[in-house]
């Protein structure tokens, strides 16, 4: 069953991003008034929020934006950065919400942050400590419980994300209809847009609770062996 499981979830992730970069494909062709681009978006959402010590930064890649709180850098891919559309202006506006939520402290994204450091350290390790446990469970199933707890954070911090990210998508979409950036028609083009970003994130998060599943039942069935 767990198997016909990840079958299914890696069938709906796929759909899932072949569908986001649709919506990111046509809603780049829409453009918003004014010619603004997703830079002047970012720094006017920025400085009508009363934030002035965040610097908006062009990065390689495509669909690689995010905020930076160590940094205080909101880094924009050059196709959002330069661009003038519906999406561009989303997607800053995204991450700028993430810049504004740091500065309102808001507590999801303060949890996350402080599991950070943990989380870097078990994603390094938790995959070859779980190798190492399951070869190992019949002699030291200590190593498999240790693995399972650690992929137990990360699966933690994948949920901790997802209200990270949709109030974020939520603070994104007020501004713009609040700036007049987005129209009636293209508003909810912008929300549809991060709707299926959103939509990434629960698939991930559902992924690992499968797998952290998994593990558990390999532990369970290596103790039940013993």
């Amino acid at each position: 069953m767990i198997y016909v499981l990840f079958i299914v979830i890696m069938l709906v992730s796929f759909a899932v991003q072949r569908t986001l970069q649709s919506k990111f494909e046509r809603y780049s062709k829409v453009p918003v008034p004014y010619g603004l681009t997703g830079r002047d978006i970012a720094m006017r959402m920025l400085q009508e929020n009363g934030i002035n010590d965040v610097k908006v930064t062009q990065i390689d890649g495509r669909l690689t934006d995010h905020y930076n709180p160590s940094t205080h850098t909101v880094n924009l891919s050059r196709e959002v950065y330069y661009g003038n559309s519906v999406a561009a202006a989303a997607v800053a506006a995204h991450e700028c919400g993430h810049a504004v939520q740091h500065a309102r402290a808001y507590s999801f994204l303060t949890l996350r942050s402080a599991l950070v450091p943990f989380v870097s350290f078990a994603s390094n390790w938790v995959q070859w400590i779980l190798l190492i446990g399951i070869f190992t469970i019949q002699v030291y199933p200590t190593i498999m419980f240790i693995g399972i707890i650690l992929f137990a954070a990360t699966t933690l911090f994948s949920f901790i994300t997802l209200p990270v990210e949709i109030n974020a998508s939520q603070r994104a979409l007020a501004w713009l209809n609040q700036s007049g950036v987005t129209d009636a028609t293209t508003h909810d083009q912008a929300q549809d847009a991060l709707k299926w970003a959103a939509y990434t994130y629960v698939v991930a998060a559902l992924g690992s609770l499968a797998t952290l599943v998994y593990y558990i039942l390999i532990f369970m069935g290596g103790r039940r062996d013993n």
